[in-house]
């Protein structure tokens, strides 16, 4: 292990640089992220994964059990492929109908419980679930990539590599809920299980098995094998809209736990002073990969596209001058420190390649990113402290003229039909009187103004002015959460929800990010992660995958 100089809260990047959305909506997946260090305690396991259940018919409908012993439990993925009418098909969240549902369940499910699933799972919300079942899922098909796959397939070929590459999946998941949701398992169940501890681990690992699902149904329909090489490239696609987006909002600790960590990698491997020749090559390496996988990156969406092709080109220029700083003294810090006039695409896709090499320095902090005690806030007793730190963490919401219609023109609510969170227009659309309090900003600016000249306690206050505890709240939270706070107007007009969702699913191990609006995105989960039966080689080696053909 390399000496390091610990980093001090001076050594991390601010806040203030780090939680805008601009650069939140930058950020790339790394080590650190669930999947992959899940992918790491599987293997740590050496686990085994079995399939005791396959009833399907030739056409690929039916069901099948995935089971695995990992953390000293057992778990399977009950797996429903049904026969889907194509105007039926739908990525949107108010379907009814889907090519295939799953549940993670607790344990082997009996006669009488694969039963219930197999009735229940296709119902998603409409099902009734219980405290075994601990994630609820559902996909549609890749339809042209499902259909080339098996075609080629049933004519004793191997599919088409181009095809393979530009789809990247063979199924798509449109929702993968847990803790709770629909009367399935709630999160404190298994929050203290081996394996499971970590954020979102039973959802990535209900991912990967789905993805073992698609190959295995892929290949019964076409009854050949496909190469593995194909397979490693086969994710799971994922289509994410603004479901997602508060949930940032909401969890400040679990937010502040997941920037702090990629944070402190960041400053720790920045702090190794001298690099060994097997590590230079290996950042070299990386930094080509990355070259790879950006010029195997494209996506319709024109403004996107430009965008990808820009950070190409950036990049380029970038990969070309890394080797200069390599055998300087404290080599990636002065590295990191050129990419200040860098896009914040350029600068994000460095701090993830930065971590990327030095596991032995910073796998430890996935350990941290969890949030196993709750919220500790400290408590303001007055209102001259308040008004204080106020001004020393919330000085950007000060900067925000909350007068001008345009900085609250949007509002945030949850549908009444689906339960989902939506963006609504202040001033054209109705149910503002309903709106979710994701207005932090404008919350803790009303606070700001509506403080005492004189001062008094912070619970005099609140019984004299009513209407402030949520801001309050956050108050005393950013003291020990420091990267708990958006630092961006969530209801103005210009707050992109995609920067929102890229930051989140960027911790869950997304790439190929396929923006169809401002609102939602596709991506791919597991492309190039090991498959069932490689647990025991390369199965870190998969940042930013490229597919060779």
């Amino acid at each position: 292990m390399n000496a390091f100089v610990a980093p001090t809260p001076a050594s991390l990047r601010p806040p203030s640089q780090v939680m805008r959305l601009s650069r939140m909506g930058s950020m790339f997946p790394t080590r650190l992220s669930f999947l992959r260090s899940l992918m790491r305690r599987l293997a740590a396991e050496k686990v085994k994964v079995t399939r005791p259940v396959w009833e399907m018919s030739d056409d690929g409908f039916g069901r099948a059990v995935y089971s695995l012993d990992f953390g000293g439990h057992t778990y399977s993925l009950v797996a429903i492929s049904t026969d889907l009418p194509p105007e039926m098909r739908t990525d949107r969240v108010i379907a009814e109908a889907w090519d295939s549902a799953y549940v993670l369940y607790d344990g082997v499910p009996d006669a009488a419980e694969l039963d219930r699933i197999t009735a229940n799972a296709p119902r998603q919300e409409a099902g009734r679930f219980t405290e075994r079942d601990l994630v609820l899922s559902r996909a549609n098909k890749s339809v042209r990539l499902f259909a080339h796959v098996t075609e080629r397939l049933q004519a004793g070929q191997q599919p088409d590599t181009d095809m393979i590459r530009s789809v990247g999946y063979l199924m798509r998941t449109t929702a993968v809920y847990g803790n709770g949701k629909f009367g399935i398992a709630d999160r404190r169940l298994i929050a203290d299980r081996p394996g499971l501890e970590g954020p979102f681990a039973a959802e990535m690992l209900t991912v990967w098995l789905i993805r073992n699902f698609t190959h295995d149904l892929a290949e019964h329909v076409g009854g050949a094998p496909l190469d593995d090489h194909l397979k490693r490239h086969l994710g799971v696609g994922n289509s994410t809209g603004l479901g997602m987006a508060p949930f940032l909002v909401t969890h400040p600790v679990l937010l502040n736990n997941w920037m702090l960590a990629r944070e402190t990698a960041l400053a720790r491997v920045r702090a190794i002073p001298v690099l060994q020749p097997v590590q230079k090559a290996r950042v070299l390496e990386l930094a080509k990969r990355a070259t790879q996988h950006l010029a195997q990156w494209d996506v319709p969406d024109v403004d996107h596209q430009r965008r990808i092709e820009k950070l190409r080109a950036d990049w380029a220029g970038v990969e070309a001058s890394i080797g200069l700083y390599l055998n300087q003294t404290y080599p990636l810090d002065t590295l990191m420190a050129s990419m200040s006039q860098r896009s914040e695409d350029v600068q994000e896709l460095m701090v993830s390649l930065l971590i990327e090499p030095f596991g032995d320095l910073v796998d430890d902090l996935c350990e941290t990113m969890g949030d196993t005690i709750g919220p500790l806030s400290s408590v303001i007793k007055d209102t001259d402290t308040l008004r204080v730190l106020l001004e020393q963490y919330f000085s950007w919401a000060m900067e925000i003229d909350f007068s001008a219609p345009a900085e609250h023109q949007q509002f945030w609510y949850v549908s009444e039909a689906k339960q989902e969170p939506r963006l609504g227009d202040r001033y054209l659309e109705p149910g503002s009187e309903l709106e979710s309090p994701l207005d932090i900003a404008r919350r803790i600016v009303s606070l700001y103004k509506a403080l005492p000249l004189q001062n008094q306690s912070v619970v005099e206050f609140s019984r004299d002015v009513s209407g402030h505890g949520l801001a309050i709240e956050r108050a005393q939270l950013v003291m020990r959460y420091q990267y708990g706070e958006i630092q961006d107007n969530l209801v103005g007009v210009g707050c992109l929800p995609i920067d929102m969702l890229r930051c989140k699913l960027s911790f869950f191990g997304a790439s190929k990010f396929d923006p169809k609006s401002d609102r939602w995105t596709r991506i791919t989960l597991c492309q190039g992660a090991p498959l069932i039966g490689e647990l025991d080689k390369g199965a870190d080696d998969w940042w930013l995958p490229v597919f060779q053909g």
